[in-house]
């Protein structure tokens, strides 16, 4: 292995010096509760002092509910810890029916299909849709789930339109007539580096253009991951925000929902052939019981008064958190999801301010190039709704006090 291990340390040396390495893991050792008007803070190992947890995907914060938890126990209880095999061989329990069932109607579909990840349902759903005579159109944003589906697949055309520009998106439409039998064009519903999102009803008419040039037609294919369950009136994301649905859409399981899990919703159709294509979903084990009947839970949660204001609270410590970064002159993206980024445009910055939050008391991710481009280097900040107004105050007069320092 000395030769490898030579090749495999050159490149950690490498990135390191560059600055573009992924830091050391921060290791959570325990959660205090929420006390004194103040939200959950963290022990993370090494540290003395508590965390304001600022970059957690868990936008509702339903993790730590006690009726999810329990929901969880009782799965476990009966079920066991592990699904013990594949869909196909006897891995199937009620629990994950009744899941797909409850996730195609929470989006209007027809039928949903679980994965293990939301990263392997991207893999698993976009991979078997390219054939070696379809097109695939995608944002120069997309995750990188996307990006590497794309990479699996060997389409007859790839192309890439500008982010968000529904004019490029046409040009490139323009450009793949005649060039294949079926065109896929993919999207993120909020893109996660920036807090913005896609405008699905522009995006779904620009595609409805083209759709008569395509022996297969035109697919409209989003992740909404990041939307789902974070943002709209009722949590129903991306598509509940621009009044527009896409043909197939993705979520994840493990960011609202506060679980773990992926999970696709599309036609009846759709499903079924990939539940016969899709090799993430034929050669891996389900999520857990356990799993399964907390986000049902979280479901039922999600759709009641207590969800509905739990959803209007994230959205008035979301514009708080904007409204206080403009008011003391740091760039971000505006919107109305929990992910709002504070521009820096500079790596070795980037990484001062986060040392700055860490050393009080608060977890921000750096995101450099190569995650980002170069020249758009950010703090993600991701507002969740167990913060309170006292939460989101402190984090904006530590950053006050950096700026002034």
């Amino acid at each position: 292995m000395t030769k490898l291990e030579n090749a495999l340390n050159a490149y950690v040396d490498d990135v390191k010096a560059k600055g573009t390495a992924k830091g050391a893991e921060m290791v959570i050792t325990e959660i205090i509760p929420p006390k004194d008007g103040n939200g959950p803070r963290y022990v993370v190992e090494g540290y003395k002092q508590q965390f304001i947890k600022m970059n957690s995907n868990s936008y509702l914060g339903w993790s730590m509910n006690k009726d999810v938890i329990a929901a969880e126990e009782l799965g476990t209880k009966q079920f066991g810890v592990g699904p013990g095999a594949v869909r196909f061989i006897s891995g199937t329990h009620k629990a994950h029916i009744d899941l797909e069932k409850r996730l195609a109607k929470f989006h209007g579909r027809e039928s949903a299909m679980l994965f293990s990840s939301a990263y392997v349902t991207s893999m698993g759903v976009i991979t078997p849709l390219i054939t070696s005579e379809t097109v695939i159109i995608s944002d120069e944003l997309n995750h990188n789930c996307i990006i590497n589906a794309m990479k699996l697949a060997r389409p007859a055309l790839k192309l890439i339109y500008k982010h968000n520009s529904m004019d490029d998106l046409d040009a490139k439409l323009k450009e793949a007539v005649g060039k294949g039998k079926r065109c896929v064009v993919v999207t993120d519903g909020v893109f996660s580096m920036r807090g913005d999102f896609c405008p699905f009803d522009k995006f779904t008419a620009v595609c409805k253009k083209y759709d008569k040039d395509f022996e297969e037609g035109v697919t409209t294919v989003a992740d909404d991951s990041h939307g789902v369950g974070a943002y709209g009136k009722t949590g129903r994301g991306t598509e509940e925000v621009t009044g527009a649905k896409v043909d197939i859409l993705i979520g994840t399981l493990g960011k609202s929902y506060g679980v773990n899990g992926g999970y696709v919703v599309a036609s009846k159709a759709v499903t079924e052939y990939l539940r016969q294509t899709a090799p993430m979903y034929i050669y891996s084990n389900p999520i857990t019981v356990g799993e399964a009947m907390a986000v049902l839970k979280v479901l039922d949660l999600l759709e009641s008064e207590a969800g509905i204001a739990r959803l209007a609270h994230l959205s008035e410590v979301t514009a708080r958190f904007e409204k206080g970064l403009v008011d003391n002159g740091f760039e971000t993206i505006q919107g109305p999801h929990p992910v709002t980024p504070l521009m820096v445009r500079d790596t070795q910055k980037t990484t001062e301010i986060v040392k700055w939050l860490t050393d009080h008391g608060i977890l921000a991710t750096a995101m450099n190039y190569p995650v980002v481009p170069k020249g758009d280097e950010e703090i993600r900040f991701q507002i969740n709704a167990d913060h309170t107004a006292a939460d989101i105050d402190y984090v904006i007069d530590v950053l006050k006090a950096y700026k002034n320092r």
